[in-house]
């Protein structure tokens, strides 16, 4: 997996996160903790998700310009 696919995932993963910290915290609003737990820790999962992709596409050396091994 090259760079870009790997920022792609990260991108994606904290995308998904955003959104269920956003429900996570809609549900606490409403008094809901059956909804509100489970939504948080999925957040956390996917922020977890996200920073490992961004870790693995910083290791990754950028391609010289005009190489093709991206």
């Amino acid at each position: 997996m090259n760079r870009e696919a790997h920022l792609k995932l990260a991108d994606d993963a904290v995308t998904r996160a955003a959104r269920l910290a956003g429900w996570a915290e809609e549900a606490a609003r409403a008094g809901d903790p059956e909804k509100a737990e489970p939504c948080a820790a999925a957040g956390t999962l996917w922020d977890s998700i996200a920073r490992t992709h961004l870790l693995r596409a910083q290791a990754i050396i950028p391609a010289e310009e005009g190489d093709d091994r991206g």
